[in-house]
């Protein structure tokens, strides 16, 4: 019985659990990386997966503390970074917005020893659209990353001990783009016939690699993998500033920028085990670098002028680490059903409102046929409170526009899964 269970069922079914509890964690984490299929002990296998991540962030006591003027006003002060003052505008207002997270792989097996496999996934993204109306508008009105990774990854195993060893190895291809948009300056009730947003497009690629060693003993279900995947350099991340809806339609006002930034390397730990017939325990530890993404500056060709500044995006992040445990079971060679609960720790402190989460997941898997397996899983978490304000960073003050607290927020998420094996 424990063998059925590896091979259909529970352990695919607590690998979509962990994605839906794990798809709003810190960071621009969204799908992150998975190789499970890569485990199937088909033949040839294909799996579709999609998950919908729904938070409700709350920003609450939100107070403008830049209220000077980026743009020179009758009465104000030229030059200076803030954005007017909005403190009259709403003091609380809910930042995030609800996602897709997509993924595809197939996964064929050459020979006894070999196993490969293909995949499309979107493994970092982050929308928050807090709007216009609110007094933190000078820090933000709408961000949003998006990600498209391509991957190809193969393990070569062999007899060792009661099991079998597992090298593990591959590439992929990464894109990374999006936007920000803020309130550069105030212009109500001066007559000016702008709104005021300036907005900031990034676009950029790389490519990664990743490497680990797994270990099976199929008769007691048993797996345990360690995976690291490498870091993505964005050396070519360009994009454009457009100002134009703050100082005029002039060309000097929408001019292209460069910058760098490096999307985390990570390395995660997971395992599982029979534990009675028909039940399967299963957990996960995973790191990752989110520390390397500080604060991102962009600046045109010329390095950076009064009439064509640089930019940043200011992230401040500290590491992630995600830990999830669970329990499987299967009821019969067509139903099975698990549940987990995960932690991670979030990546903000003091900047931000990543703060840690915990979340409650759980699923059923149905297979109708030994060809053929249908999943849903779902999870509840607990966004944790904490407040953002400003924080010193290499003797420049991070955060310095506005300031906010956030209590203890709901997130769900929902995630649907098929996949065809023979």
């Amino acid at each position: 019985m424990a063998h059925e269970n590896l091979k259909r069922g529970v352990l695919t079914l607590a690998a979509g659990i962990l994605v839906a509890s794990a798809a709003h964690a810190g960071g621009l984490e969204r799908g992150g990386y998975n190789i499970d299929l890569l485990f199937d002990p088909s033949d040839y296998a294909v799996e579709a997966t999609t998950t919908y991540v729904n938070p409700q962030r709350e920003l609450k006591n939100v107070r403008d503390t830049d209220t000077t003027s980026a743009v020179p006003l009758p009465g104000t002060t030229p030059g200076l970074t803030g954005g007017g003052n909005l403190n009259s505008r709403p003091n609380s207002v809910g930042e995030t917005e609800s996602y897709w997270v997509p993924r595809v792989g197939i996964k064929a097996r050459f020979g006894d020893d070999i196993d490969c496999m293909a995949d499309y996934s979107q493994p970092w993204g982050a929308h928050t659209k807090p709007g216009l109306n609110w007094a933190g508008a000078n820090s933000n009105i709408e961000t949003k990353v998006k990600s498209d990774n391509y991957a190809a990854t193969c393990s070569y195993k062999f007899d060792m001990g009661q099991g079998q060893f597992r090298l593990i190895g591959g590439v992929f291809y990464q894109e990374v783009g999006g936007f920000k948009e803020r309130l550069v300056q105030d212009f109500t009730g001066s007559g000016v016939p702008f709104s005021g947003i300036g907005r900031l497009d990034l676009q950029g690629d790389g490519w990664g690699w990743r490497a680990g060693v797994g270990y099976e003993i199929p008769e007691y279900a048993v797996r345990a993998s360690l995976v690291y995947n490498s870091a993505v350099d964005l050396d070519n991340l360009a994009g454009t500033i457009d100002l134009r809806n703050a100082r005029g339609p002039a060309p000097v006002n929408f001019y292209g920028v460069t910058g760098f930034a490096s999307m985390p390397d990570s390395l995660e730990l997971k395992v599982q085990s029979g534990i009675a017939p028909g039940w399967v325990a299963f957990g996960s530890v995973k790191w990752t670098d989110w520390s390397q993404l500080q604060v991102l500056k962009f600046c045109p060709s010329s390095g950076g002028t009064v009439a064509q500044p640089c930019t940043s995006l200011d992230l401040l992040y500290r590491d992630g680490w995600t830990i999830s445990g669970g329990v499987g079971h299967k009821f019969n060679d067509q139903w099975s059903g698990a549940v987990s609960l995960t932690w991670d720790r979030g990546t903000s402190h003091g900047y931000g409102t990543q703060s840690d989460t915990w979340s409650l997941g759980t699923g059923v898997a149905y297979a109708p046929t030994k060809n053929v397996e249908f999943r849903l899983a779902g999870a509840v978490g607990i966004l944790t409170s904490g407040s953002s304000g400003p924080v010193n960073f290499g003797g420049q003050v991070i955060g310095g526009d506005v300031s906010y607290d956030y209590g203890n927020d709901f997130f769900g998420a929902i995630s649907t899964a098929v996949k065809i094996k023979f």
